[in-house]
């Protein structure tokens, strides 16, 4: 009875598809309407994982251990009759591994600043399911929308320095769809540049000018006093 198999249908009953290690995950394998027996065998990649026999009706569970990242990807089963060459594949299931983050890092192109400047702030963690979800604080204040990054690269806000309050210790936090795993960074903070002063060049060029007028003066000094030397022979 092989043309009678119908495509079975592969649902998960128990668990997630993002997984984490040591997570238990259960799937079910049907086909119906079909008379019984039928084999059901479970394939992830291509590759058998297990097979059951049912004589009636009742789905095919299998009970999955994600114990390292070689048991996620794409599962698909497979229902046939006994003894025969034909069978049916079902639609497929993706499973997900889910990374705790690492500790987000905050930086800066620039650690020195000055009022009236614009500057930039990065967060970014190394490790971590994508995506990661960024936050940046001030304090104890949110100063930025979340950023949900999709791609692992790092979250960028731009600051104006208004006044010297903007001076202050910055954060962030990182969190994905790991359970329990918001991360906060490193402290990070501002310091103020030191201006020139204004009159500073002023100064210097009066400097200049003064050296230059002494200069002066004791080149000319012999020009002056030779005549006079003279005359008074």
């Amino acid at each position: 009875f092989p043309e009678m198999v119908s495509n079975p249908k592969l649902v998960l009953v128990q668990g997630t598809l993002n997984v984490v290690m040591k997570q238990n995950v259960t799937l079910s394998c049907l086909s119906e309407p079909g008379p019984p027996p039928v084999r059901y065998t479970l394939f992830k990649h291509n590759q058998q994982v297990s097979a059951l026999n049912r004589s009636d009706l009742s789905p095919a569970l299998f009970t999955l251990t994600i114990s390292s990242a070689s048991d996620v990807g794409e599962y698909k089963c497979k229902a046939e009759y006994n003894n025969s060459s034909g069978g049916k594949y079902s639609n497929s299931l993706n499973f997900t591994l889910l990374e705790p983050i690492s500790k987000p890092v905050l930086s800066s192109p620039t650690s020195q600043a000055k009022k009236g400047q614009n500057v930039t702030l990065s967060c970014f963690s190394e490790n971590g399911s994508l995506p990661i979800t960024y936050l940046f604080f001030k304090g104890t204040q949110n100063i930025s929308p979340q950023k949900t990054m999709q791609k692992r690269e790092a979250a960028v806000i731009f600051l104006f320095i208004n006044s010297l309050s903007d001076f202050g210790t910055y954060k962030c936090k990182a969190n994905n769809s790991f359970p329990n795993n918001t991360k906060y960074s490193n402290s990070f903070n501002f310091t103020l540049a030191e201006e020139r002063s204004h009159s500073q060049p002023l100064i210097i060029s009066l400097g200049l000018i003064l050296l230059l007028l002494i200069i002066g003066l004791a080149l000319a000094i012999p020009f002056f006093l030779i005549p006079l030397y003279k005359a008074s022979e």
